[in-house]
């Protein structure tokens, strides 16, 4: 903390963030060189392959986050971090106890975490405005804990991050009377920047062939290290990865573009199949991939965990019910059952993993 305000008051030179272990990271972030004066924060980003790019965040796009994130929650609070604080969702619920001048309660996950702490954390914090971030993994297993699921629902909001959460959770954090706002933003927006599906105040949105751009005071300059295609190349945004639609200044988030499955010479996005499996009510969890096929190019695979007590549905009753609601093409060609999907980062489910896994199947 300490460390992060003299960045953020300009006093000392930028930081960066790097999880412990990770310090061979440091050199291919060319740490040491020169930097421009306004970078506070190069932000490692959360991507499978290559050299980290690093993204470039200035003091001004940190604490514009922050701000915008307190004005929508209604007002400044005190903060329970039970993110890695090297990760920008972390680093952010620190901003933020920055910004409001408050001290945050940490719960160490250098380990893993351990939803029965949740209780003795929350009265920690005080009065007042509380908050904190997780992502759903950590709110799954916080609402399998009665104790720690009532200490959640003493929070004035809980953001919700790492990527979309099974409809199944959703319904049992509402049930739990958890009031949960769902954050769409990466490293490059200085975290999440569009709650509930609403940018937050100085976040502008837009969608162009498709791809969800993003611009507005909490974005990075741009990459520590240049790509190409470059995603900041036009002035004032970012181009990300991610398909959505935007429906009178409600975003939707329908997928990663690369992770579009082509079959039979359509286009198929995993969320909308995977949200179309998460009503099922057997259905605790779920992924979607696509594996080669020498008929259609790809075929859609569902990997599904059976929520607690229920049978495992057969891929017939899952086809139809993805039927139901999307278009049979859709609905998925093949099916697998697992204890627990393979997670990355702070949550999102590795479908590389996935792929590889179940193309080693065939």
């Amino acid at each position: 903390m300490p460390a992060l305000e003299r960045v953020l008051d300009g006093r000392e030179p930028a930081l960066v963030a790097v999880a412990p272990g990770d310090e061979a990271e440091l050199p291919t972030l060319r740490v040491g060189e020169a930097i421009d004066d306004d970078v506070a924060l190069v932000a490692t980003t959360s991507g499978t392959t290559g050299a980290p790019k690093g993204a470039l965040l200035t003091a001004a796009a940190l604490t514009a986050s922050a701000r915008a994130t307190h004005e929508r929650l209604g007002g400044p609070g005190s903060w329970l971090l039970v993110l890695p604080p090297h990760h920008i969702a972390g680093i952010q619920v620190l901003v933020r106890s920055l910004v409001a001048g408050s001290t945050p309660v940490e719960i160490d996950v250098s380990h893993g975490f351990d939803a029965a702490e949740l209780p003795a954390a929350v009265r920690a914090l005080g009065t007042g405005r509380r908050y904190t971030s997780l992502v759903a993994a950590q709110l799954a297993k916080a609402l399998a804990d009665p104790a720690a699921a009532a200490a959640l629902a003493e929070l004035d909001a809980v953001l919700l991050g790492g990527g979309p959460a099974p409809r199944p959770v959703l319904d049992a954090a509402a049930a739990a009377g958890i009031a949960v706002v769902r954050t769409y933003g990466m490293s490059e927006t200085a975290g999440g920047c569009v709650y509930d599906g609403v940018a937050l105040d100085g976040v502008a949105l837009r969608v162009d062939g498709g791809r969800i751009v993003i611009g507005g005071s909490t974005l990075a300059t741009g990459y520590r290290n240049p790509v190409d295609p470059d995603p900041f190349a036009e002035p004032g945004w970012f181009r990300t990865s991610d398909v959505g639609a935007l429906d009178s200044g409600v975003l939707t988030v329908l997928g990663r573009a690369d992770d579009a499955i082509s079959t039979g010479g359509l286009t198929v996005l995993p969320q909308p199949v995977e949200a179309a499996l998460g009503s099922h009510p057997a259905v605790g969890d779920c992924a979607v991939i696509g594996v080669a096929d020498d008929r259609l190019g790809q075929r859609v695979v569902a990997v599904i965990v059976v929520r607690d007590g229920c049978t495992a549905p057969t891929l017939e009753a899952l086809r139809a019910h993805v039927g139901r609601t999307l278009d049979v093409t859709a609905a998925p060609r093949e099916l697998h059952v697992l204890d627990a999907l393979p997670r990355r980062g702070i949550g999102k489910v590795d479908r590389a993993v996935l792929a590889r896994r179940f193309a080693d199947d065939q």
